[in-house]
């Protein structure tokens, strides 16, 4: 008697197991309280050491790059420390910093909550990436298919979708896309083929459109996008424009004027194109970055802000920034690193001043 009920109890704790076991299978997950993952796609304000791993000469994975990195290694970011990226990544929770997705050193783990795509030199216009031998925003978008792929086999369809609806996507390009193709080397064809800035605004908006689709239809639910930077403050936009000697180095503002007109039509679109499944977020660093130039001596505790602390100052970036060049001993004190990219510090004044986006993307998980 006494077998047959410890053989009944028995019995009945198996039931209840597996009766448990299948209701969790088939209880949807519960809204987490933060992104399962955060994915980047862009140039070099995001790439996180991408273009390690390809033939281009948009490398920065040399000293000087990465002084102030962790351990003081150059990753590939372009600059001295950590990116926008990085901070966003650590203040959601989500990761300490944004890994390249080419890193063959990654772990199933750091997949799972998310990775870099981007590729410095590329943008929205595929001619773009061309010229720098860059990966253009199609091919990221490859290697996101790909992503789901090696996920899909490791932890299976539905978890794998799961981490996608409940990622944040975040997009950022488009300076390349003049100072680099519209405006630079590829100027003569380019030009000639939108012979205006408006024609070529629409050409990289229906590109951006094209992305946004392809995401929303991969399964993302929450993409943010980040506008453009005054280009026409950047050292090397500066050094290169041909008044420099007459008016000194001051911003060349109808350069300037192309981004403010560029991000004003560009939140606009991504307003018009938000669905009841999708949301889309800008973040405005037109603004952030300008007050840093503008304000940075006096009020934001800078001592240069349109000069690089690596080389002269004037159009040192990537290869020409190297340990032949001349390094400022403090970059906490300079608004650029080289002569396009932002400091560690300036990267940071900037996610301090976009985070009530991110707070905003972080509150619609709460909700």
């Amino acid at each position: 008697m006494d077998s047959f009920l410890v053989l009944h109890k028995l019995i009945l704790l198996l039931v209840i197991f597996l009766t448990c076991n299948y209701v969790q299978s088939q209880t949807p997950l519960a809204k987490p309280n933060k992104p399962s993952a955060i994915f980047v796609f862009g140039d070099s304000t995001v790439d996180a050491g991408n273009n390690n791993f390809i033939k281009t000469p948009m490398k920065s994975n040399f000293p000087p790059y990465g002084r102030d990195f962790i351990n003081h290694i150059p990753t590939g970011r372009f600059t001295n420390g950590r990116l926008v990226s990085d901070f966003i990544a650590s203040y959601t929770g989500v990761k300490d910093i944004m890994p390249a997705y080419l890193d063959p050193t990654l772990r199933i783990e750091d997949l799972m909550t998310g990775v870099s795509f981007a590729s410095a030199g590329s943008g929205f216009d595929p001619v773009t990436a061309t010229l720098s031998s860059a990966i253009s925003l199609e091919q990221q978008m490859e290697y996101f298919k790909e992503y789901k792929s090696k996920m899909e086999m490791f932890i299976g369809n539905e978890k794998t979708l799961d981490i996608i609806k409940n990622a944040v996507f975040m997009l950022s390009a488009g300076t390349n896309d003049f100072i680099v193709n519209y405006f630079g080397l590829g100027e003569p064809i380019t030009q000639f083929m939108y012979p205006n800035v408006t024609s070529y605004h629409m050409l990289l908006f229906q590109n951006v459109e094209q992305l946004i689709k392809k995401l929303m239809n991969e399964g993302a639910r929450k993409i943010a996008m980040v506008g453009l930077p005054p280009i026409g403050c950047l050292p090397e936009v500066i050094t290169l424009n041909k008044d420099v000697a007459i008016n000194g180095r001051k911003c060349v503002e109808p350069m300037s004027y192309v981004a403010t007109e560029y991000n004003r039509i560009l939140e606009s679109k991504l307003k018009a194109m938000q669905t009841s499944e999708t949301k889309l977020y800008y973040a405005d660093i037109y603004k952030p970055i300008l007050d840093l130039i503008q304000f940075g001596k006096t009020k934001l505790g800078f001592q240069e802000v349109n000069e690089g602390c690596c080389g002269s100052g004037y159009i040192e970036a990537a290869v020409l920034c190297n340990m032949n060049s001349a390094v400022c001993d403090d970059a906490s004190k300079y608004v650029f690193w080289d002569s396009v990219h932002p400091t560690e510090k300036a990267y940071y004044y900037v996610f301090t001043i976009i985070r009530p986006v991110v707070d905003m993307v972080l509150n619609d998980y709460k909700n």
